[in-house]
């Protein structure tokens, strides 16, 4: 017979962790390795016990304990195999816990023959994860994807302007009007109309309200 799968509890619930614990135990091909209620406890156990899994509460003595514990768990043992168990299932919190290097992310009170599947398929390296944060997780990879695009194509379009232009656009991100702009820079409105046609064509947009909103999307207003 295989060896069993050594699985290490994160849980400040004491009924929960004992029952997780029961219910590992009692698997023909599972145990649980050691039991922890707070990050500090699973930090230390995970650096000196060997163990194939983690099974980890996100919240313990704060929000976000079980991710802090992950993190710092995994800058020793990199290839440590973690999977979040958590009553929370927010985008935000799924985006936090799966960047902390998590292979699954499981909801507290799924049946056990569910968590046992995820657990057994997360040691085979095949992890199975809900549809619905799979699809959560694949929605914001393409959004990173299009703001590096953005960005990108964003940075290639601030090189090609001129400094008059540059100006300008520092002036629209502090929301001055065409009037207010050709009057500070001392200039006719119909020569800032041209500017902004120009500055339009350059960076593809229709509206210099576009313009700025994407700057501040993409956080690079320094560059102006």
């Amino acid at each position: 017979m295989d060896r069993k799968i050594r699985i290490l509890i994160a849980e400040d619930f004491k009924l929960l962790r004992e029952d997780l614990c029961d219910l590992l135990n009692s698997q023909g091909d599972m145990e649980a390795a050691g039991s922890a209620e707070s990050r500090a406890q699973i930090v230390e156990l995970a650096l000196k016990t060997d163990f194939d899994l983690i099974l980890m509460d996100i919240e313990m003595e704060t929000l976000t304990s079980g991710i802090e514990a992950a993190e710092q768990i995994r800058e020793k043992k990199p290839d440590a195999c973690i999977l979040f168990l958590t009553a929370h299932d927010t985008d935000d919190m799924i985006y936090t816990a799966m960047g902390a290097g998590a292979v699954d992310y499981i909801v507290k009170g799924c049946p056990d023959e569910e968590l046992l599947f995820h657990i057994r398929s997360a040691w085979r390296g095949k992890p199975v994860m809900e549809a619905r944060i799979q699809s959560i997780l694949m929605k914001e990879y393409s959004r990173l994807r299009r703001s590096e695009q953005s960005l990108l194509f964003f940075i290639s379009s601030v090189a090609q302007l001129t400094p008059a232009e540059r100006e300008l656009v520092r002036l629209l991100l502090q929301e001055y009007k065409i009037r207010e702009i050709a009057k500070v820079r001392c200039v006719e409105v119909v020569t800032v109309k041209t500017q902004i046609k120009s500055l339009l064509k350059k960076f593809n947009c229709s509206r210099t309200k576009e313009i700025v909103k994407l700057i501040r999307e993409l956080n690079i207003e320094h560059l102006f």
